[in-house]
Protein backbone atom coordinates (compact mmCIF):
# COMPACT_ATOMS: atom_id res chain seq x y z
CA UNK A 1 0.00 0.00 0.00
CA UNK A 2 1.10 3.59 -0.56
CA UNK A 3 1.31 6.39 2.03
CA UNK A 4 -2.07 7.88 1.17
CA UNK A 5 -3.85 4.55 1.59
CA UNK A 6 -2.07 3.92 4.89
CA UNK A 7 -2.97 7.39 6.15
CA UNK A 8 -6.63 6.82 5.33
CA UNK A 9 -6.54 3.59 7.32
CA UNK A 10 -4.69 5.25 10.18
CA UNK A 11 -7.25 8.05 10.53
CA UNK A 12 -9.85 5.40 11.41
CA UNK A 13 -7.90 4.17 14.44
CA UNK A 14 -5.79 7.11 15.72
CA UNK A 15 -6.62 10.81 16.33
CA UNK A 16 -5.74 12.57 13.10
CA UNK A 17 -4.14 9.37 11.93
CA UNK A 18 -0.97 9.98 13.96
CA UNK A 19 0.57 9.42 17.39
CA UNK A 20 2.21 12.85 17.68
CA UNK A 21 0.57 15.91 16.10
CA UNK A 22 3.35 17.32 13.91
CA UNK A 23 3.53 14.07 11.95
CA UNK A 24 0.14 14.78 10.40
CA UNK A 25 1.51 17.47 8.00
CA UNK A 26 -1.17 19.95 9.15
CA UNK A 27 1.44 22.73 9.25
CA UNK A 28 2.59 22.13 5.69
CA UNK A 29 -0.50 20.66 4.05
CA UNK A 30 -0.95 17.39 2.23
CA UNK A 31 -0.79 13.88 3.59
CA UNK A 32 2.19 12.49 5.52
CA UNK A 33 4.61 10.01 4.08
CA UNK A 34 4.86 6.60 5.68
CA UNK A 35 8.39 5.26 6.04
CA UNK A 36 9.23 1.59 6.28
CA UNK A 37 12.95 1.71 7.02
CA UNK A 38 15.86 4.01 7.73
CA UNK A 39 19.64 3.84 7.56
CA UNK A 40 22.33 6.43 8.21
CA UNK A 41 21.24 9.76 6.74
CA UNK A 42 18.32 8.27 4.80
CA UNK A 43 14.65 7.44 5.15
CA UNK A 44 12.89 5.04 2.77
CA UNK A 45 9.17 5.45 2.14
CA UNK A 46 6.72 2.61 1.64
CA UNK A 47 6.74 3.60 -2.04
CA UNK A 48 10.46 2.76 -2.13
CA UNK A 49 11.75 6.34 -2.52
CA UNK A 50 14.87 7.43 -0.64
CA UNK A 51 15.05 10.76 1.22
CA UNK A 52 17.95 12.56 2.86
CA UNK A 53 16.65 12.99 6.41
CA UNK A 54 17.21 16.24 8.32
CA UNK A 55 14.51 15.46 10.88
CA UNK A 56 16.42 12.55 12.44
CA UNK A 57 13.43 11.65 14.63
CA UNK A 58 13.45 15.25 15.94
CA UNK A 59 16.93 15.00 17.37
CA UNK A 60 17.89 11.70 19.03
CA UNK A 61 19.93 10.33 16.14
CA UNK A 62 23.20 12.23 16.39
CA UNK A 63 24.91 9.22 14.76
CA UNK A 64 22.19 8.76 12.16
CA UNK A 65 19.68 5.95 11.79
CA UNK A 66 20.70 2.49 12.99
CA UNK A 67 24.35 3.31 13.55
CA UNK A 68 26.19 -0.05 13.22
CA UNK A 69 28.05 0.25 16.54
CA UNK A 70 24.86 1.09 18.41
CA UNK A 71 23.03 -1.67 16.54
CA UNK A 72 25.65 -4.19 17.69
CA UNK A 73 25.23 -3.08 21.31
CA UNK A 74 21.44 -3.28 21.06
CA UNK A 75 21.65 -6.75 19.52
CA UNK A 76 23.79 -7.94 22.42
CA UNK A 77 21.23 -6.90 25.06
CA UNK A 78 18.19 -7.79 22.96
CA UNK A 79 19.05 -11.45 23.24
CA UNK A 80 19.52 -11.19 27.03
CA UNK A 81 16.53 -9.17 28.22
CA UNK A 82 13.93 -6.63 27.15
CA UNK A 83 12.86 -5.38 30.56
CA UNK A 84 13.43 -6.44 34.16
CA UNK A 85 11.36 -4.29 36.50
CA UNK A 86 14.31 -4.90 38.82
CA UNK A 87 17.86 -3.67 39.38
CA UNK A 88 20.34 -4.28 36.55
CA UNK A 89 23.86 -3.06 35.65
CA UNK A 90 23.02 -1.30 32.37
CA UNK A 91 21.44 1.83 33.84
CA UNK A 92 24.24 1.96 36.42
CA UNK A 93 26.85 2.05 33.66
CA UNK A 94 25.08 4.87 31.81
CA UNK A 95 24.45 6.85 35.01
CA UNK A 96 28.09 6.54 36.02
CA UNK A 97 29.22 7.60 32.55
CA UNK A 98 27.08 10.75 32.69
CA UNK A 99 27.78 11.77 36.28
CA UNK A 100 31.54 11.27 35.83
CA UNK A 101 31.54 13.70 32.88
CA UNK A 102 28.99 16.32 33.91
CA UNK A 103 29.90 17.66 37.36
CA UNK A 104 26.59 19.45 37.98
CA UNK A 105 24.73 16.14 37.56
CA UNK A 106 25.62 14.67 40.93
CA UNK A 107 22.74 12.18 40.81
CA UNK A 108 20.09 11.38 38.23
CA UNK A 109 16.93 9.36 37.73
CA UNK A 110 16.09 7.73 34.39
CA UNK A 111 12.57 8.04 32.99
CA UNK A 112 10.99 7.34 29.60
CA UNK A 113 10.67 10.74 27.94
CA UNK A 114 11.56 14.41 28.15
CA UNK A 115 8.02 15.23 29.24
CA UNK A 116 8.26 12.79 32.15
CA UNK A 117 11.64 14.22 33.13
CA UNK A 118 10.28 17.79 33.24
CA UNK A 119 7.15 16.70 35.13
CA UNK A 120 9.30 15.03 37.78
CA UNK A 121 11.68 17.99 38.06
CA UNK A 122 8.75 20.36 38.63
CA UNK A 123 7.38 18.20 41.43
CA UNK A 124 10.82 18.02 43.00
CA UNK A 125 11.29 21.80 42.81
CA UNK A 126 7.97 22.47 44.52
CA UNK A 127 8.81 20.02 47.27
CA UNK A 128 12.31 21.40 47.79
CA UNK A 129 11.24 25.04 47.99
CA UNK A 130 7.75 24.77 49.48
CA UNK A 131 6.57 27.09 46.71
CA UNK A 132 3.96 26.51 44.01
CA UNK A 133 4.66 28.71 40.98
CA UNK A 134 6.83 27.95 37.96
CA UNK A 135 8.21 30.58 35.60
CA UNK A 136 8.76 29.63 31.97
CA UNK A 137 9.60 31.57 28.81
CA UNK A 138 7.39 32.18 25.81
CA UNK A 139 8.67 30.11 22.90
CA UNK A 140 10.23 27.37 25.04
CA UNK A 141 8.69 23.91 25.01
CA UNK A 142 8.95 21.55 27.96
CA UNK A 143 6.80 18.64 26.84
CA UNK A 144 3.09 18.16 27.34
CA UNK A 145 2.99 18.53 31.12
CA UNK A 146 -0.24 20.35 32.02
CA UNK A 147 1.43 23.19 33.89
CA UNK A 148 3.83 23.82 30.99
CA UNK A 149 1.22 23.78 28.21
CA UNK A 150 0.53 27.46 28.75
CA UNK A 151 1.02 30.68 26.83
CA UNK A 152 1.20 34.32 27.78
CA UNK A 153 -2.17 35.68 28.88
CA UNK A 154 -3.75 38.77 27.39
CA UNK A 155 -3.74 40.76 30.60
CA UNK A 156 -0.91 41.61 32.94
CA UNK A 157 2.61 40.46 32.06
CA UNK A 158 3.33 37.04 33.46
CA UNK A 159 -0.22 35.74 33.64
CA UNK A 160 -0.71 32.53 31.71
CA UNK A 161 -3.55 31.02 29.73
CA UNK A 162 -4.04 27.40 28.76
CA UNK A 163 -2.47 26.41 25.46
CA UNK A 164 -4.45 23.16 25.27
CA UNK A 165 -7.97 22.02 25.92
CA UNK A 166 -8.07 20.03 29.14
CA UNK A 167 -5.60 22.27 30.97
CA UNK A 168 -7.62 24.17 33.55
CA UNK A 169 -7.13 27.82 34.35
CA UNK A 170 -6.29 26.74 37.90
CA UNK A 171 -3.37 24.71 36.58
CA UNK A 172 -2.28 27.48 34.22
CA UNK A 173 -2.43 30.08 36.99
CA UNK A 174 0.55 28.54 38.76
CA UNK A 175 2.75 29.12 35.72
CA UNK A 176 4.16 32.54 34.90
CA UNK A 177 5.22 33.27 31.33
CA UNK A 178 8.02 35.68 30.45
CA UNK A 179 9.23 36.81 27.00
CA UNK A 180 12.62 35.60 25.90
CA UNK A 181 15.44 38.13 25.69
CA UNK A 182 13.70 40.53 28.10
CA UNK A 183 15.56 40.76 31.38
CA UNK A 184 13.46 43.67 32.61
CA UNK A 185 10.25 41.64 32.38
CA UNK A 186 11.97 38.70 34.05
CA UNK A 187 13.25 40.81 36.93
CA UNK A 188 9.81 42.36 37.43
CA UNK A 189 8.15 38.94 37.60
CA UNK A 190 10.74 37.74 40.06
CA UNK A 191 10.29 40.86 42.17
CA UNK A 192 6.48 40.61 42.09
CA UNK A 193 6.13 36.85 42.62
CA UNK A 194 9.55 35.78 43.87
CA UNK A 195 8.44 34.31 47.18
CA UNK A 196 6.06 31.99 45.28
CA UNK A 197 8.40 30.86 42.47
CA UNK A 198 9.77 27.37 43.03
CA UNK A 199 11.56 27.05 39.71
CA UNK A 200 12.53 28.95 36.59
CA UNK A 201 12.45 26.54 33.64
CA UNK A 202 14.37 27.43 30.50
CA UNK A 203 15.56 25.90 27.28
CA UNK A 204 19.05 27.43 27.27
CA UNK A 205 18.91 26.97 23.50
CA UNK A 206 15.24 27.41 22.56
CA UNK A 207 14.77 25.07 19.61
CA UNK A 208 11.07 24.20 19.56
CA UNK A 209 9.76 27.45 18.07
CA UNK A 210 12.52 28.13 15.62
CA UNK A 211 16.13 28.45 16.73
CA UNK A 212 16.15 31.39 19.15
CA UNK A 213 19.69 31.71 20.46
CA UNK A 214 19.86 33.69 23.68
CA UNK A 215 22.57 36.09 24.82
CA UNK A 216 24.92 34.57 27.35
CA UNK A 217 24.41 37.64 29.56
CA UNK A 218 20.65 37.06 29.60
CA UNK A 219 20.98 33.51 30.88
CA UNK A 220 23.68 34.49 33.37
CA UNK A 221 21.38 37.18 34.74
CA UNK A 222 18.56 34.64 35.11
CA UNK A 223 20.83 32.29 37.02
CA UNK A 224 22.01 35.08 39.33
CA UNK A 225 18.45 36.22 40.08
CA UNK A 226 17.32 32.66 40.79
CA UNK A 227 20.11 32.18 43.29
CA UNK A 228 19.31 35.48 45.05
CA UNK A 229 15.63 34.59 45.19
CA UNK A 230 15.98 30.96 46.30
CA UNK A 231 14.26 29.71 43.14
CA UNK A 232 15.71 26.64 41.45
CA UNK A 233 16.98 26.93 37.88
CA UNK A 234 16.07 24.11 35.49
CA UNK A 235 17.87 23.77 32.18
CA UNK A 236 15.71 21.74 29.81
CA UNK A 237 18.43 20.19 27.66
CA UNK A 238 16.32 17.44 26.12
CA UNK A 239 17.39 18.70 22.68
CA UNK A 240 20.71 20.41 23.37
CA UNK A 241 22.17 17.91 25.84
CA UNK A 242 25.03 15.80 24.43
CA UNK A 243 24.57 17.60 21.10
CA UNK A 244 25.86 21.17 21.43
CA UNK A 245 28.62 19.95 23.72
CA UNK A 246 28.85 16.83 25.85
CA UNK A 247 27.63 18.95 28.77
CA UNK A 248 25.08 20.69 26.58
CA UNK A 249 24.40 24.39 26.75
CA UNK A 250 25.31 24.50 30.43
CA UNK A 251 28.87 23.70 29.41
CA UNK A 252 28.73 26.05 26.43
CA UNK A 253 27.49 28.97 28.54
CA UNK A 254 29.41 28.20 31.72
CA UNK A 255 26.17 28.38 33.72
CA UNK A 256 25.44 25.65 36.29
CA UNK A 257 21.73 24.83 36.76
CA UNK A 258 20.26 23.29 39.90
CA UNK A 259 18.41 20.67 37.87
CA UNK A 260 18.66 19.53 34.27
CA UNK A 261 16.56 17.33 32.01
CA UNK A 262 17.97 15.20 29.20
CA UNK A 263 16.52 12.94 26.53
CA UNK A 264 16.83 12.29 22.80
CA UNK A 265 20.58 11.75 22.16
CA UNK A 266 20.98 10.02 25.52
CA UNK A 267 18.67 7.21 24.37
CA UNK A 268 20.40 6.46 21.10
CA UNK A 269 17.05 6.33 19.31
CA UNK A 270 15.08 4.61 22.07
CA UNK A 271 12.60 6.30 24.48
CA UNK A 272 14.84 7.46 27.31
CA UNK A 273 14.89 10.60 29.46
CA UNK A 274 16.32 11.66 32.78
CA UNK A 275 16.38 14.44 35.31
CA UNK A 276 19.31 15.14 37.54
CA UNK A 277 21.29 17.75 39.39
CA UNK A 278 22.38 18.61 42.90
CA UNK A 279 22.70 15.63 45.22
CA UNK A 280 20.71 17.24 48.03
CA UNK A 281 17.79 17.80 45.67
CA UNK A 282 17.90 14.37 44.06
CA UNK A 283 18.04 12.73 47.49
CA UNK A 284 14.51 14.04 48.04
CA UNK A 285 13.22 11.59 45.39
CA UNK A 286 11.69 8.31 46.57
CA UNK A 287 12.79 5.97 48.00
CA UNK A 288 15.42 8.25 49.56
CA UNK A 289 12.98 11.08 50.17
CA UNK A 290 9.32 12.15 50.11
CA UNK A 291 8.95 13.08 46.40
CA UNK A 292 7.28 10.14 44.71
CA UNK A 293 8.19 9.20 41.15
CA UNK A 294 8.26 5.75 39.59
CA UNK A 295 8.16 3.98 36.25
CA UNK A 296 7.79 0.31 35.31
CA UNK A 297 9.84 0.70 32.14
CA UNK A 298 12.24 3.38 33.43
CA UNK A 299 15.89 2.51 32.73
CA UNK A 300 14.84 0.00 30.11
CA UNK A 301 17.97 -2.07 29.39
CA UNK A 302 17.73 -1.69 25.60
CA UNK A 303 17.61 2.10 25.85
CA UNK A 304 20.39 2.15 28.45
CA UNK A 305 22.73 0.10 26.30
CA UNK A 306 21.90 2.09 23.16
CA UNK A 307 22.41 5.36 24.99
CA UNK A 308 25.78 4.38 26.42
CA UNK A 309 27.00 3.07 23.05
CA UNK A 310 25.92 6.33 21.42
CA UNK A 311 27.58 8.60 23.94
CA UNK A 312 30.78 6.56 23.98
CA UNK A 313 31.06 6.82 20.20
CA UNK A 314 30.22 10.52 20.22
CA UNK A 315 33.05 11.09 22.69
CA UNK A 316 35.60 8.72 21.16
CA UNK A 317 35.19 9.95 17.59
CA UNK A 318 34.77 13.63 18.52
CA UNK A 319 31.43 13.59 16.70
CA UNK A 320 30.18 16.94 18.04
CA UNK A 321 33.24 18.79 16.77
CA UNK A 322 33.12 16.96 13.44
CA UNK A 323 29.46 17.77 12.80
CA UNK A 324 30.02 21.40 13.78
CA UNK A 325 32.73 21.70 11.14
CA UNK A 326 30.55 20.18 8.44
CA UNK A 327 27.66 22.33 9.61
CA UNK A 328 29.73 25.49 9.26
CA UNK A 329 30.45 24.70 5.61
CA UNK A 330 26.79 23.80 5.06
CA UNK A 331 25.68 27.10 6.60
CA UNK A 332 28.21 29.27 4.75
CA UNK A 333 27.56 27.69 1.36
CA UNK A 334 23.80 28.02 1.55
CA UNK A 335 23.85 31.55 2.95
CA UNK A 336 26.25 32.64 0.22
CA UNK A 337 23.82 31.25 -2.32
CA UNK A 338 20.81 32.93 -0.69
CA UNK A 339 22.67 36.24 -0.62
CA UNK A 340 23.86 35.92 -4.21
CA UNK A 341 20.30 35.23 -5.39
CA UNK A 342 18.95 38.01 -3.11
CA UNK A 343 16.59 35.54 -1.46
CA UNK A 344 14.83 36.66 1.77
CA UNK A 345 15.94 33.64 3.82
CA UNK A 346 18.98 32.60 5.82
CA UNK A 347 20.15 29.41 7.44
CA UNK A 348 20.71 29.87 11.17
CA UNK A 349 22.80 27.25 12.94
CA UNK A 350 24.10 26.31 16.36
CA UNK A 351 26.26 23.20 16.25
CA UNK A 352 24.25 20.43 14.62
CA UNK A 353 20.92 22.31 14.77
CA UNK A 354 19.75 24.56 11.93
CA UNK A 355 16.69 26.56 10.93
CA UNK A 356 15.63 28.39 7.77
CA UNK A 357 14.66 31.93 8.77
CA UNK A 358 13.02 34.66 6.74
CA UNK A 359 12.97 37.56 9.19
CA UNK A 360 15.00 40.75 9.57
CA UNK A 361 16.74 40.16 12.92
CA UNK A 362 20.45 39.37 12.70
CA UNK A 363 19.95 36.84 15.49
CA UNK A 364 16.28 36.13 16.27
CA UNK A 365 15.88 35.72 20.03
CA UNK A 366 12.13 35.92 20.69
CA UNK A 367 8.80 35.10 19.06
CA UNK A 368 8.46 38.72 17.96
CA UNK A 369 11.45 38.25 15.64
CA UNK A 370 9.62 35.59 13.61
CA UNK A 371 7.80 37.26 10.70
CA UNK A 372 4.15 36.78 9.87
CA UNK A 373 3.78 34.27 7.07
CA UNK A 374 6.92 32.35 8.01
CA UNK A 375 5.04 29.06 8.14
CA UNK A 376 3.30 29.66 4.82
CA UNK A 377 6.58 30.29 3.02
CA UNK A 378 8.16 27.22 4.58
CA UNK A 379 5.30 25.05 3.25
CA UNK A 380 6.41 25.72 -0.30
CA UNK A 381 10.06 25.01 0.42
CA UNK A 382 9.17 21.85 2.34
CA UNK A 383 7.17 20.33 -0.49
CA UNK A 384 9.77 21.21 -3.12
CA UNK A 385 12.49 19.59 -1.01
CA UNK A 386 10.27 16.55 -0.51
CA UNK A 387 9.68 16.32 -4.24
CA UNK A 388 13.44 16.29 -4.83
CA UNK A 389 14.23 13.71 -2.14
CA UNK A 390 14.94 15.65 1.05
CA UNK A 391 12.88 15.33 4.23
CA UNK A 392 12.65 18.22 6.68
CA UNK A 393 10.54 18.27 9.83
CA UNK A 394 7.00 19.11 8.60
CA UNK A 395 6.75 22.51 10.31
CA UNK A 396 8.42 25.84 9.68
CA UNK A 397 9.00 26.21 13.41
CA UNK A 398 10.89 22.94 13.91
CA UNK A 399 14.67 22.88 13.61
CA UNK A 400 16.65 20.53 11.42
CA UNK A 401 19.34 18.16 12.68
CA UNK A 402 22.68 17.22 11.22
CA UNK A 403 24.10 13.83 12.15
CA UNK A 404 27.40 11.99 11.96
CA UNK A 405 25.90 10.06 9.04
CA UNK A 406 25.55 13.24 6.96
CA UNK A 407 28.86 12.93 5.17
CA UNK A 408 30.27 15.84 3.13
CA UNK A 409 29.05 14.09 0.00
CA UNK A 410 25.51 13.74 1.34
CA UNK A 411 25.50 17.35 2.55
CA UNK A 412 26.65 18.49 -0.89
CA UNK A 413 23.71 16.65 -2.44
CA UNK A 414 21.37 18.12 0.17
CA UNK A 415 22.58 21.64 -0.58
CA UNK A 416 21.87 21.19 -4.26
CA UNK A 417 18.35 20.04 -3.45
CA UNK A 418 17.74 23.02 -1.15
CA UNK A 419 19.13 25.46 -3.72
CA UNK A 420 17.00 23.99 -6.49
CA UNK A 421 13.91 24.00 -4.26
CA UNK A 422 14.20 27.64 -3.15
CA UNK A 423 14.92 28.72 -6.72
CA UNK A 424 11.68 27.08 -7.78
CA UNK A 425 9.75 28.62 -4.88
CA UNK A 426 11.05 32.15 -5.42
CA UNK A 427 11.26 31.75 -9.22
CA UNK A 428 14.82 33.02 -9.55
Amino acid sequence: MNSQELFERSQKVAPGGVHSPVRAFKSVGGSPLFFERAEGAYLYSVEGKRYIDFCQSFGPLILGHRDPDVAEAVSSIFHKAWTFGACEPYSLELAEWITHRIPWVEKLRFVNSGTEAVMSALRLARAATGRSKILKFEGCYHGHVDSMLVKAGSGLAGLAASDSAGVSQEQASNTLVCPLDDIESFNKLMDDFGSEIAMVALEPLPANFGLLQQKKEFIQAIAKKCKENGSLLLFDEVISGFRIKMGGMAEDLGVVPDLVTYGKVMGGGFPVGCYGGREDLMNMVAPSGPVYQAGTLSANPVGMVAGLATLQKVEKEKVIKSIDGRGREFEEDLNSFFEEKKLPIRLLRKGSLFWMYGGQADTPRSLGDIPDGHGEQFKKIFHKCLEHGLYLAPSGYEVGFLSHAHTPEILSEAMQIIKKSVEEVYEV
